[in-house]
């Protein structure tokens, strides 16, 4: 396996691993045959693993169709690209596009990951954000100069999916967790069960990650342990959480959170990693 130093993260996405990447890696098991990763988000960890066999799951469409056109068409995606401009009329005009289903499911695959592309570097605190509808409800964040081309980090990121087994799914986790086989490692980055009422955040699909998910989620995991495949799972220190892994090895790290569009009340929060090995 081959990394190239030009492969990160394309999109900023709700709870995203990169500050923590330094706490992951340490942990990751030395030897697996597939990677998996069922709540695939931004990538952090998968972009900076860059395994050469891996599973790659997100239930957001959107997301997911993103991937693929960057797979399969990045040329012609950054020619769409290059035709976005920075100022809120435009971001506005296109950020409704999705208010109209039969309209938005006209776009080519195409267009719509440039839409998903564009609107993420250019809305406010860069983040994802859909309301009970699905409809991206993210505001303009009146940025200089965002960088939503991005062409070489593109590029490299094309090349990684087209010159490995990478296969993209867009489906519930545990349909996920059941194509993988024994010697296969999973990195889990789940919703985060909320510390607190105001801090429940699941925006990024209209249908949100409750208690019952977090139970099913476990469920999955305890049969992971009983056909000897490894994980790794992170998430919120809550007493739910801790309560419902411990019986599994668990890990503090601290995290900023950044969710919060004031930047000093983005404060740091304990988080964990569970693992079974």
């Amino acid at each position: 396996m081959t990394s190239s130093n030009f492969i990160s993260p394309i999109l900023k996405w709700a709870g995203g691993k990169r500050q923590l990447l330094s706490e992951i890696f340490p942990l990751l098991p030395e030897h697996f045959t597939t990677y998996c990763e069922p709540f695939l988000g931004g990538g952090a960890v998968l972009f900076s693993l860059q395994p050469s066999t891996a599973i790659v799951n997100d239930i957001n469409t959107d997301l997911i169709t993103a991937y693929k056109v960057i797979r399969d068409n990045v040329d012609l995606l950054v020619e769409s690209l290059k035709m976005h401009v920075n100022t809120p009329e435009y971001f506005y005009s296109v950020r409704s596009l999705d208010r109209n289903k039969t309209e938005y499911q006209a776009l080519s695959k195409i267009e719509q990951a440039s839409r998903l592309l564009f609107l993420n570097k250019t809305c406010f605190n860069g983040l994802f954000r859909v309301n009970s509808s699905g409809e991206f409800n993210s505001p303009y964040g009146y940025y200089r100069n965002p960088n939503f081309i991005n062409e070489p980090t593109l590029r490299a990121v094309s090349n990684y999916f087209n010159t490995n087994n990478i296969e993209f799914y867009c489906e519930d986790f545990s349909e996920t967790l059941l194509r993988v086989k024994k010697g296969g490692f999973v990195y889990l980055d789940p919703p985060y069960d909320p510390v607190s009422v105001t801090a429940d955040f699941t925006g990024y699909n209209k249908g949100g990650f409750n208690k019952n998910d977090q139970n099913r989620l476990k469920q999955c995991c305890d049969k992971l342990s009983q056909h000897n495949i490894k994980f790794l799972l992170s998430n919120s220190a809550t007493e739910f959480i801790m309560d419902l892994y411990q019986e599994y090895d668990i890990s503090f790290v601290k995290a900023k959170r950044i969710i919060n569009a004031t930047a000093q009340k983005r404060n740091i929060a304990m988080e964990v990693l569970i693992k079974n090995y």
